[in-house]
């Protein structure tokens, strides 16, 4: 099995990088800093310098998997931005760096990743059951609530555009134990992930544009 994680440098990312490599996949993996770079190369994988928030670095990455063909891709990379309770309007600083990196950096890679997917590959955009607009009740953190928003929109006109190439669909990782989900999340990585890759494992063309929770529970959103 050949994998493509991107933003793979902690937390979630470098788990899945882990659990395929222990599975025996191929794992091309991304992040921004050499020591992340460094550390994903110990584990095993082949690991590549990318900014999904920089233009000319996403322009890069069908030169650096050229003759690639995967059979998962993985769009990991995300950020938080400010933690709010109420109408807090953001900085546009801020505002810029969550929808650049949750937004734009997908809407930028998969046309980049679309000539390197193998038949039937499986694409998988991380998204966040706080994006849901079904059954939300409290509007904490809203600048994140409205980037995982955009991204299962994204995630449904990708799945469109793959249809009969790649099935796509987004998930919900669970509240897990990294540095954004804090210490008092509740699962840790292991068990969101190992949750993914049966999931990844088991959709099919029928499945793409769904919205799943790390435990194969399809989510309204």
């Amino acid at each position: 099995m050949n994998v493509l994680i991107i933003g793979a440098s902690r937390g979630i990312g470098f788990e899945f990088v882990r659990q395929y490599r222990a599975a025996g996949a191929h794992i091309t993996a991304t992040a921004r800093d050499d020591a992340a770079l460094d550390r994903l190369r110990e584990h095993g994988a082949r690991a590549l310098k990318l900014d999904v928030a920089d233009t000319a670095s996403v322009s890069s990455l069908p030169w650096l998997i050229d003759g690639e063909r995967f059979d998962v891709v993985v769009i990991n990379a995300g950020v938080f931005g400010p933690r709010t309770t109420g109408l807090e309007a953001p900085a546009v600083a801020d505002f810029d760096a969550v929808m650049h990196t949750n937004v734009l950096g997908p809407m930028r890679l998969l046309p980049q990743i679309a000539e390197a997917l193998a038949p039937g590959a499986r694409v998988a955009i991380m998204s966040s059951q706080m994006g849901a607009i079904a059954g939300r009740s409290n509007p904490a953190s809203w600048l994140y609530r409205a980037s995982k928003a955009a991204v299962n929109s994204v995630m449904t006109d990708a799945a469109l555009a793959l249809a009969g190439k790649a099935t796509v669909i987004s998930f919900h990782p669970g509240w897990v134990r990294t540095d954004m989900g804090g210490a008092g999340a509740d699962i840790d990585a292991t068990i969101s992930i190992a949750g993914m890759r049966t999931v990844l494992a088991s959709v099919k063309p029928g499945d793409s544009g769904s919205f799943f929770n790390y435990d194969g529970q399809r989510l309204a959103w």
